[in-house]
């Protein structure tokens, strides 16, 4: 559960909704973030099977926006049969009322989900709402499970 941090809570339907199905998950957010978090998080972005990425209205999401494009790219590269699911809000929160950071984000948000419309990939999710976001994941960790039973039947090159 990447995206958006600082003081948002859409992370809690998601930890409710995942601790009562017994499903795994990763949340980022912590109370006291320090450097030393950066390789966990990396670790969990570079190998989970299904990251979601929602940027919300709630911030200006400046390092969330730039962040985005690369990390749906190398999360596809490494593994092709990762998901990658994305939620851009366009709008901002009205408190947000710094006028320059405001215009970029806006512009920023516009670009980045134009770009990754573009990228017509078969395991890149774009949806409108955190209820989609919540109810695909959901669907989504049912098939990596089917997915990571079939990987003993795959071939490598060690049984090839």
């Amino acid at each position: 559960m990447f995206g958006t941090c600082g003081g948002s809570t859409w992370r809690e339907p998601f930890i409710k909704r995942y601790e009562e199905l017994g499903l795994e998950y990763f949340n980022p957010q912590v109370d006291v973030w320090d450097p030393s978090f950066a390789d966990i998080e990396a670790d969990h972005l570079a190998d989970d099977a299904i990251v979601l990425f929602p940027i919300t209205g709630e911030t200006y999401s400046t390092g969330s926006l730039a962040e985005t494009g690369f990390s749906a790219l190398q999360a596809i590269k490494l593994n092709k049969h990762r998901d990658f699911v994305l939620l851009i809000e366009r709008d901002l929160d009205p408190s947000l009322d710094d006028p320059i950071a405001r215009k970029e984000s806006i512009r920023a948000r516009a670009l980045v989900s134009k770009h990754l419309e573009k990228l017509d990939l078969a395991n890149v999710y774009i949806v409108e709402s955190l209820t989609d976001m919540l109810e695909l994941s959901v669907a989504l960790y049912q098939i990596a499970v089917q997915r990571q039973a079939l990987e003993a039947f795959r071939a490598t090159p060690q049984t090839k």
